[in-house]
């Protein structure tokens, strides 16, 4: 069988070399074979050639065969002996080889089939396992159920293969199978598999069974097996689990703690996780490079700057500051601490040692993208573009994140053409994050076709989309949505209900948002959170029920400190609702608010009341707190470019046509009769509007008040 691709050929000779295969032997002492009559072959046709003259063949040990360079016909060797035929340690390495290089693979099977070589259970496995590694598990499945022998190795490599391919409920029904089955019994190799294939928080019954299988065997000893139970506890969620099985353990290794600190940092819980890392010093343990993407993610997620400085220090002196995965931790650290210019310097100079990294690449952009500076992130990416640096699907997703944030849809739009160029599909995350591109570009149209396009759909993709309607004033669609989520089995999160709160506030269903409000414990087990109480605030205060607000605010048992009353605040505008609305100021002066538009709101309702001694209360104590009003900044974008405004400045190029505009603006308004809703002075509300309103009116304003 001669190789048609060089990649394999290359790996072939590898192999043969690295195994001694090649020793004491040459082409030119090698016996011939003569071409066989192609009726009497057991060659598959696809496989056949013309006549041609005769094959050199190298004979290795085994009877492996490697076809030399042809050779002219000689007279004097006449074709006496039959073809050498592979075995199985043939057919196993050409299978292994296969599995590399993704080529090859099926002719090599078909050759195995024709010689019956595939009725070897040695060569059974290798063959469904070079079909899990290729990423083809159905034909694996089909390669298993045809073997009429099969060992704890095959059910391994089949469980893993639909590991790999992210098919637990397949992987934990074939487990089941060979335990009820009498061909052999589940060894650690099947359980670690088992385990990784039901790594999910919707599989935990799944693993909790296999657990009990592990107990009833007795394979718990296993080292590999107790460090498959602490991930998938951690990965399941279930983090009081994991520890249980990690502080059970009798023989703990680097790969048993990184699992327990990685698992308490993507739980939600870093500092357990540096807690459990510093105890590991302290028992003598070295870390791992894991160990420290783990921690790294800790010290990321709790700020801690310096910690994570001393983290730093100490892979560096262990030599791990060069592993692709610790770079981009690294760097994700520095950005999410707020030190962009660490993070960059780390970033040019990792990449400079290292060269081409995607990871390391991705995780700066990220960090930019983290910190609200999406310009620079955009630009990173496009001088990734200029350096031939291939992005990876999260790269793309972070792409569209800043172009999110920006409300860029020319560049969203540029960006997936990119994503589409390189062959990359609507998957998880990227589907997710381009549908939430379009959607806050205002294009709902393109944000309902890539949603309907994505072949997985998860609770971010359906939040994506609902966020997206309700955002632009298409409550109603938000809440049909969330009913055809509801029926696709996808189960909601709390993100979800704070786009439904949101779609209800705008449309003003009061009793739609309560429903929803209570439903959330009731009937999904999710507690209520500060942004789903500041939603319910809303809704009363955007329907008049101004009172009913203020005892909902008195009523929550969670610690709000002055997100609710500022709520609260901006929605007594009216003379009616100024009794409230200085309750609910004095409220938030009494907590120690420093924000500027509470104090400016408070002020001008003293001041619509003529109470010019509280007015001037107010502004002493905004003065002594050192409360200052940010400037209002908004952007919008035309023609390939992104015009920003900010309130008092004059930097735009174009700042003279623009107040000519406002001004002729202000006239028509003036002409046509127009006032402010509002028994204040003209000036005293453009103050309260531009402290209250859409962040998106504010440069217009601060002119027309010019």
């Amino acid at each position: 069988m001669r190789a048609q691709n060089p990649q394999m050929r290359a790996l072939l000779h590898a192999h043969l070399v690295k195994t001694g295969s090649f020793a004491g032997h040459s082409p030119h002492n090698a016996p011939s074979a003569s071409t066989p009559n192609p009726a009497a072959s057991p060659t598959p046709t696809s496989l056949r050639r013309a006549p041609q003259p005769r094959r050199r063949l190298l004979q290795l040990p085994h009877q492996r065969l490697l076809p030399a360079e042809p050779a002219p016909p000689s007279p004097l060797q006449p074709d006496a002996g039959p073809r050498l035929l592979p075995n199985a340690v043939t057919f196993a390495d050409v299978f292994t080889v296969a599995a590399r290089c993704s080529a090859g693979g099926r002719e090599a099977h078909f050759v195995a089939l024709k010689t019956g070589s595939c009725d070897d259970v040695f060569v059974g496995s290798s063959l469904l396992n070079m079909y899990c590694k290729l990423g083809l598990v159905p034909d694996a499945r089909k390669v298993f159920d045809r073997m009429h022998e099969r060992n704890s190795v095959t059910w391994a490599a089949m469980v893993s293969g639909y590991a790999g391919g992210r098919c637990g409920v397949e992987g934990f029904e074939l487990f089941r199978l060979m335990v009820g089955g009498d061909e052999c019994s589940p060894n650690e190799f099947v359980i670690t598999s088992v385990l990784s294939a039901v790594s999910l928080p919707e599989f935990v019954q799944m693993g909790i069974q296999v657990h009990g299988c592990v107990i009833k065997n007795g394979l718990a000893s296993f080292v590999a097996v107790e460090n498959s139970l602490v991930t998938f506890y951690s990965k399941c969620e279930c983090l009081d689990d994991a520890a249980r099985v990690f502080f059970s353990s009798g023989d703990r290794t680097p790969i048993t703690w990184s699992a327990m600190v990685t698992g308490y940092a993507q739980n939600g819980e870093p500092l357990k996780a540096l807690r459990l890392f510093l105890r590991m010093q302290s028992e003598g343990v070295r870390p791992s490079e894991f160990t420290f993407v783990g921690v790294l993610s800790a010290c990321s997620d709790m700020i801690s700057f310096v910690e994570g400085k001393q983290i730093h220090a100490y892979l560096v002196k262990l030599g791990f500051e060069l592993q692709a995965y610790v770079k981009s931790a690294l760097v994700d650290m520095y950005a999410k601490c707020g030190n962009l210019d660490d993070a960059r310097k780390g970033f040019e100079a990792l990449n400079e040692a290292c060269g081409v990294d995607t990871v390391l690449w991705t995780a700066m952009i990220g960090g930019y993208v983290s910190n609200g500076q999406e310009e620079e992130a955009l630009a990173l990416f496009v001088l990734m573009q200029k350096d031939c640096i291939l992005p990876n699907n999260l790269t793309f997703a972070t792409a569209f994140r800043a172009c999110s944030s920006l409300a860029a849809l020319e560049q969203g739009k540029q960006i997936h053409a990119l994503a589409l160029k390189y062959g990359f599909g609507l998957g998880i995350p990227l589907g997710s994050a381009l549908s939430t591109m379009y959607a806050k570009s205002g294009n709902l149209d393109d944000c309902r076709l890539v949603f309907r396009k994505m072949p997985q759909r998860d609770v971010v993709a359906w939040n994506s989309i609902i966020s997206g309607f309700s955002q632009n004033g298409f409550g109603m669609e938000a809440l049909d949505l969330f009913e055809e989520m509801k029926l696709d089995g996808v189960e909601p999160d709390d993100v979800t209900f704070i786009n439904l709160l949101f779609a209800c506030s705008h449309m003003g269903l009061v009793e739609r948002g309560w429903s929803y409000f209570k439903s959330m414990y009731d009937e999904h087990g999710l507690a209520p959170k500060l942004e789903h109480y500041a939603c319910m605030v809303d809704i009363l205060s955007r329907a008049g029920l101004l009172e009913k607000a203020k005892n909902f605010v008195e009523s929550v048992p969670i610690d709000h400190r002055t997100c609710l009353w500022r709520i609260v605040l901006g929605a007594c505008r009216k003379p009616q609702y100024f009794d409230i609305g200085a309750y609910a100021g004095e409220r938030l002066m009494e907590l120690g608010s420093r924000d500027s538009s509470a104090y400016n709101l408070l002020s001008n309702i003293y001041a619509a009341w003529r109470r010019w001694d509280d007015v001037e209360r107010v502004r002493r104590m905004m003065k002594l707190r050192g409360v200052s009003k940010d400037p209002g900044c908004s952007w919008l974008e035309l023609h390939n470019r992104v015009h920003v405004f900010v309130a008092g400045e004059h930097l735009h190029p174009e700042i003279v046509h623009i107040y000519t505009e406002v001004k002729k603006l202000v006239k028509h308004m003036k002409d046509e009769s127009y006032h402010p809703a509002s028994s204040l002075s003209s000036q005293d509300y453009l103050e309260l509007h531009i402290d209250s309103s859409n962040e998106e009116e504010l440069p217009l304003l601060a002119s027309i008040g010019s």
